[in-house]
């Protein structure tokens, strides 16, 4: 190359650099957010003649930590679907993506949908899902959308997935969505939720709308602003979903590795009416049950630790609710659930005041083969019996 030609390349070059140095940046148009997001895995127009109503409910109460394979298969089969009869598994949450969609369909990592099923895995293929999708719905606009509506209400089994509580209250009541669920609950279709998705389905939810209540604040403060209910103010209508099968109930999840018996008993008491007695005002202001030690009325809860579910069904009219704890093989933690009732209301609720009652009951279940009674609260001895005194919870070791 000679000299002249070798100069004028570096000149032509110089210019075209400093023209693209003071170029227009080019900008790329936003991609719209979408409304919602679906995630179909397996065949969404496969026929189904799976029953499209049960003759009893079916509730799964899931304390959040790795899912419970057990409780996947048992609503598939509560729902009446076998091999052969297809079903649609529909999964709701309002942020995240389609990780239980996997999970729930097939057998093993090899998206295989093999009878012999690996442990970490539902197979629900195999047992005759022929559909498991999900919905992201995270705006008060998505539930209303008759698309999302018309997915869920063709479901055989729905399944409220972790994430926080205060977006499906803020989002999905009172709209199209919670009409859904309504229909889909008054035909008995298998529902169930783990950690947020547990916290929406009593009668009574801790809401979480602000930050998540602890233990140490609530005994101190039972009005602190993180407790936060649905319905608000505490009635007994108007809740978000309320099962007629869990009434009565609250829950709380994840509930000894974050030590969360103290917080629980703050938003139980709250839940107890105020009385008048000769011996002075008893109960929490706002509250609208009673606490005893008797009755299926009365303020009470469950709260569920991790890895750990509960099997909640009904048995047909004049018959009591039952439930059956299960939990994964490999389990590493006790994986219990502890039922939980005052059987004296507060002496002392008010706010900013530290919280006093004494004589909480607590029940403990820890196996898989005994069947507690929800409707009249037996099947399992008193475990403990639980003070909180002036703020601070007695005895503070009660796992």
């Amino acid at each position: 190359m000679s000299t002249r030609l070798f100069h004028y390349l570096l000149v032509l070059a110089s210019f075209l650099f400093a023209g693209l140095a003071h170029a227009e940046p080019i900008f790329e148009p936003a991609k719209p957010i979408p409304l919602y997001s679906y995630y179909p895995t397996g065949d969404v127009n496969a026929l189904v003649t799976a029953p499209t109503s049960r003759p009893t409910p079916s509730f799964v109460l899931m304390g959040g930590g790795p899912d419970v394979d057990p409780a996947f298969r048992w609503m598939i089969q509560r729902a009446g679907i076998k091999p052969g009869t297809g079903g649609r598994f529909v999964v709701i949450r309002a942020t995240g993506e389609d990780g239980y969609n996997p999970y729930i369909f097939y057998s093993d990592a090899a998206s295989s949908t093999s009878e012999n099923v690996a442990e970490m895995w539902v197979g629900g293929a195999s047992l005759g899902l022929t559909s498991v999708e999900t919905l992201v719905i995270p705006s008060v606009k998505a539930a209303n959308n008759e698309a999302v509506n018309a997915i869920l209400s063709k479901a055989n089994v729905v399944f409220i997935a972790g994430g926080d509580q205060s977006h499906y209250i803020r989002f999905w009541k009172g709209t199209l969505l919670e009409k859904t669920l309504a229909a889909l609950m008054k035909k008995n279709v298998p529902i169930g939720g783990t950690s947020a998705g547990l916290a929406v389905l009593g009668q009574f939810d801790y809401s979480a709308l602000y930050k998540s209540a602890t233990s140490e604040l609530s005994m101190l403060d039972p009005y602190y602003k993180d407790i936060t209910f649905d319905p608000s103010p505490l009635s007994l209508q108007g809740g978000f979903i309320a099962p007629p099968a869990l009434e009565s109930l609250i829950f709380d999840s994840h509930f000894d590795s974050r030590d969360r018996m103290g917080r629980f008993i703050a938003f139980i008491s709250r839940i107890v009416a105020p009385t008048v007695t000769p011996g002075g005002t008893f109960g929490c202001s706002g509250g609208v049950l009673p606490a005893s030690s008797s009755g299926n009325k009365t303020a009470r809860g469950i709260g569920m630790s991790v890895e750990t579910a509960l099997l909640v069904q009904g048995n047909g009219e004049g018959n009591p609710v039952t439930a059956r704890r299960v939990s994964n093989p490999s389990t590493t933690t006790e994986s219990a659930v502890y039922f939980v009732r005052p059987s004296v209301p507060p002496s002392v609720c008010l706010p900013k005041t530290p919280l006093t009652i004494s004589s909480v009951e607590v029940r403990k279940l820890a196996d898989s083969q005994t069947v507690f009674n929800l409707t009249d609260w037996t099947g399992v001895p008193l475990y403990k019996q639980l003070d909180v005194t002036t703020g601070q919870l007695f005895p503070a070791d009660w796992h």
